[in-house]
Order: structure tokens, then C-alpha cells, then sequence
């Protein structure tokens, strides 16, 4: 495995994150609002508490589920401590960072790792996006990973920034010793399966797109960071175990009836639906922050549906929901 060149937020080098320890399931966490848009902290302890034991390996904080981008910097902080107080040492806490520009972003890892991240997870600037370019990204990345003191992960987001980091750019990036692996969002598995074949078996290629992770799986993703993990933890989970058995069969038995979940509380309906899935289940979904929209009425009655569908087939497939998360859905 490989170690991160710089100091660690861990106790000791030798402790340092490593790609083994993003093997199995990552939640990128909400952060829940009150009516009135202010950060629900306890609301978010409470959601920690209840994941903490689901059998997840990690957290994301404040990626583009968290509404990072909806946060100044005093609340962005706010989180980071909050969470990292929740969150065990045996489970990795990575904070998405990110900013238009290369120093910006520098400064954001630097602040992330002093509040304790692990690692960071790094999304592509966006805004000139016709001089983000393949090459602009890899002098980007670069410099990020030589003055970032943790490890960072690349972050390709296609939907939400028009950008994707291509195989042979990950690459090139993945020789890089603080550059620990890619959370790939984008849902093309021909793409996804090339980027495994150029990099080192020691570099974490993690799937960040619920609909198709038996897909990822097969093709030898090492992990998965999900928002639908948050409301369906145990399928997530499931699919997991059972890809890694060598039952794709029933994987995707199992990916069949989580993609339209996945869907909904993502591209469909955004947090705001994927809030409302998290308050259906007796978590602290909470309100988004303006411009975003809660789900509507009909939106939530497509959810409440789909979350009973999958809890009626895990149900048939002998497979209970783990401790809080238990129990009917409230619509």
C-alpha cells in the first residue's frame, strides 16, 4: 500500500490513510438544515451516530451532497468539527475541498486537514471551463497534492461541472505519491474500466454513481462513495458482499431495484429529494439552502414508494436493515 509523502492528521505516518482503508462503502454525508436554513448540528450528530455502526468504512463531509458551495466559511469548518468529533478512528473521514483556483484550493486542504480530515476529496475547478483542459488539470492536481499535508482523492463530477478527468489524465496523476486515488461520479463503466487498466493496483478507484455500481464492482472498483448509500446503506452493502462473493446474479438483482432509488434522490430530484428519503427513514434530513428546492408532494410519494419496494425485496431476500434504520417509511 501506499503512504501519503507529507505529515498526516493521524497519529503517525505509519497510520496514514491508505486505499485499503476506502475498500467497501463511503457515505457522502448531508449536511441537514433547519426551516429557517441554519446547520442542524445536532440533527447531524444524530445521522453520524446512527451510520457509525451500518458497516460503512467512511465518511465524505462536505462534498456536493454535503452543499459545500451553500456554506460560508465559518459553517464549512463548523461541520468538519462536528463530524470529525462523531466519526470512529477506524472509519476514514475525507472533506471535500475544491476551489476555482489552484491557491484557493491549497488553502481549503490546509484549513480541512487542521480541523482533522484524513484526506480530501477534490473536485475540478469549473467556472472557465474552456481552459480546464486535460493538461490544465494535471498541473492543477499537481501542485494541489505537493503542498496538500494529506492525501488527496480526485473527484470527476461530469454532471455538475461539465468536466471529466480522463483515464489517460488520471494516469498520469496516479504516479503522484500524495495522490491516494479518483471517485469517478461520471457512470461510464467503458471509461471507468480503462482508468483500472492504466493505474497502479495500489491506486483507489471508487465508483461515486449509485446506478451502476454492480457495474463498477465487476469491472474492479475498489470502493464506492454514494448518496444513495445514506438511505440505503444495507443495499448498498449487499451488492457489495455479493459481487465480491461472485454472485453478480443476485447483485444485480439487487442493482435493479436500487437504480431507480438512486436516481430519484440524485439526478431527479437532487438533495432536496434525497433529504426528504433521509426524514422518510428517521433521519435528520432537514431543508436545503435557497436556490435549492425541497422535494414536493409528488416527488416524495415517488420516493416513499421506491424506499418500500427495496425494503420489501430486502425483506424477501432475508436481508434487515441494521439497528435505527429500521422500521416503516413515513412519507
Amino acid at each position: 500500500m501506499r503512504q501519503q509523502a507529507n505529515t498526516s492528521s493521524r497519529s503517525t505516518f505509519e497510520d496514514a490513510l491508505t486505499p485499503g482503508d476506502l475498500r467497501g462503502l463511503l457515505l457522502p454525508f448531508t449536511t441537514p438544515f433547519k426551516a429557517n436554513e441554519e446547520v442542524d448540528e445536532d440533527g447531524l450528530r444524530t445521522n453520524l451516530r446512527k451510520w457509525n455502526t451500518s458497516g460503512i468504512v467512511g465518511y465524505v463531509a462536505l462534498g456536493s451532497t454535503g452543499e459545500r458551495v451553500n456554506l460560508n466559511e465559518r459553517e464549512y469548518s463548523r461541520v468538519i468539527e462536528i463530524a470529525r468529533a462523531e466519526t470512529p478512528r477506524d472509519l476514514a473521514f475525507i472533506v471535500g475541498a475544491g476551489q476555482q483556483c489552484t491557491r484557493g484550493t491549497i488553502a481549503e486542504i490546509k484549513a480541512a486537514s487542521a480541523l482533522g480530515a484524513d484526506a480530501v476529496l477534490v473536485i475540478t475547478p469549473s467556472f472557465y471551463r474552456p481552459a480546464i483542459t486535460q493538461a490544465a488539470l494535471v498541473a492543477h492536481y499537481t501542485a494541489v497534492a505537493d503542498e496538500s499535508p494529506v492525501p488527496i482523492i480526485l473527484y470527476s463530477m461530469p454532471d455538475l461541472t461539465g468536466i471529466k478527468i480522463e483515464p489517460n489524465t488520471v494516469a498520469h496523476l496516479s504516479s503522484h505519491q500524495n495522490i491516494l486515488g479518483i471517485k469517478d461520479s461520471s457512470g461510464d463503466i467503458a471509461g471507468f474500466r480503462e482508468t483500472i487498466r492504466q493505474v497502479p493496483e495500489d491506486f483507489a478507484v471508487l465508483t461515486g454513481n449509485g446506478t451502476v455500481l454492480c457495474d463498477a464492482l465487476r469491472a474492479g472498483a475498489g470502493g464506492a462513495i454514494l448518496a444513495v448509500g445514506c438511505v440505503a446503506v444495507e443495499a448498498c452493502l449487499e451488492i457489495w458482499r455479493l459481487v465480491n462473493a461472485g454472485d453478480t446474479n443476485r447483485g444485480a438483482a439487487w442493482q435493479e431495484k436500487l437504480t431507480p432509488l438512486a436516481l430519484a434522490v440524485t439526478k431527479r430530484y437532487g438533495i432536496g429529494g434525497l433529504k426528504a428519503a433521509m426524514d422518510m427513514i428517521g433521519l435528520n434530513g432537514g431543508a436545503v439552502r435557497s436556490p435549492l428546492k425541497s422535494a414536493g408532494q409528488e416527488a416524495r410519494l415517488e420516493i416513499s414508494s421506491l424506499l418500500e419496494e427495496l425494503k420489501e425485496f430486502s425483506s424477501n431476500e432475508g436481508v434487515a436493515e441494521t439497528g435505527e434504520l429500521s422500521g416503516a417509511v413515513k412519507p
